[in-house]
């Protein structure tokens, strides 16, 4: 028999949470400690499965209000700690993308452009607090009449879609507009690039959204140019991002960063999570796998610290790197990886 401790948190106004599960969709599951102010509500499951599905509802008399998308996925863990829960009943199952905000930078004299991908129930249950992805050439996230040749990352859908896996934590993503790429997202223009994000935009992002804001919530990705700038900010500020994702990028173009890994400490980078990926021929196949045995050599492991790809036949396009970002994504916020 498999036991566990589930908490409901949500910012209850009336009635009480209760569980539906497939041990009986009929019945209800009642907690067994509700906190004083009844945000919180704490149950005391057992199955003889490792994994349970089941819905938190609000119970209000005779009315039973089910929780939005998929079926919650209970995966039973042996290290005795709750598992928290952050459901919303009234909202949509989609995130929303938001307008564009320009955020003032004196270090690049200029605004930094992005905009946001806030996860389902954001608005609904603000008791929520979400880790963050930054990524580069924010235009090809989400819209096709702004992407580049139309091709789109998608990036909202499959953030959509990992969710309603019960994959990932629900994770907010801020899409940076790029300026110059040639001189943002390579050296020597990087480093005031990336002091922009480290000492201007994440603060902002951190002041006025509901983030984890330490480096085990926070990453950033890119792709080509935009995966060099994303490796350089994890590894100058591995205290700031807890890894990079890094798709077919283009290392020692115009960046030493190979060099920086062959030859640099790596104590407090140990921590990180790379992942690094190409398509082939082609496709910076050959500048990946240098910064692969590069970090391999330093003691980096494969599936811990690190994780490196290659794909046959794919291309460097937007549609190349859409079809595969859920790997990154589960790596960095995946439930069975934190």
């Amino acid at each position: 028999m498999y036991q566990t401790k589930i908490r409901i948190i949500y910012p209850l106004q009336q009635g009480r949470i209760v569980l539906r599960s497939e041990q009986d969709w009929d019945a209800d599951i009642e907690a067994n400690l509700v906190s004083d102010n009844g945000e919180i509500h704490e149950f005391n499951i057992s199955y003889n499965l490792p994994c349970l599905q089941f819905k938190p509802c609000i119970r209000d008399g005779v009315q039973l209000h089910w929780s939005v998308g998929t079926n919650k996925l209970l995966i039973f863990k042996t290290d005795g700690q709750p598992q928290d829960f952050y459901p919303h009943f009234f909202s949509d199952q989609q995130g929303e993308i938001t307008g564009i905000f320009e955020v003032p930078s004196p270090i690049l004299n200029r605004n930094q452009r992005l905009r946001l991908y806030l996860p389902p129930g954001y608005f609904e249950n603000q008791l929520k607090r979400s880790p963050v992805l930054y990524m580069h050439d924010g235009t090809n996230l989400f819209f096709p009449q702004e992407s580049f040749l139309g091709q789109e990352w998608e990036i909202d859908e499959t953030n959509d879609l990992l969710s309603q896996m019960n994959l990932i934590d629900q994770t907010i993503i801020v899409g940076v507009y790029a300026a110059d790429r040639f001189l943002d997202y390579t050296q020597p223009g990087y480093e005031n690039y990336g002091r922009s994000l480290v000492e201007e935009l994440k603060p902002w992002i951190d002041s006025n959204l509901r983030t984890l804001s330490g480096p085990r919530h926070t990453f950033v990705m890119g792709s080509s140019l935009g995966g060099v700038v994303s490796f350089y900010l994890a590894w100058q500020w591995p205290q700031v991002f807890g890894g990079a994702g890094c798709l077919s990028s283009t290392f020692s173009f115009r960046d030493n960063l190979i060099e920086r890994v062959r030859g640099e400490e790596i104590d407090t980078r140990k921590q990180l999570k790379i992942y690094l990926d190409s398509g082939w021929p082609g496709d910076n196949y050959e500048a990946t796998l240098h910064m692969a045995h590069a970090l391999l050599q330093r003691g980096f492991t494969p599936g811990k610290e690190m994780q490196h790809l290659a794909f046959p036949l794919a291309q460097h396009t937007e549609a190349a790197w859409a079809a595969r970002v859920h790997i990154p994504i589960q790596l960095f916020s995946g439930k069975l990886h934190r």
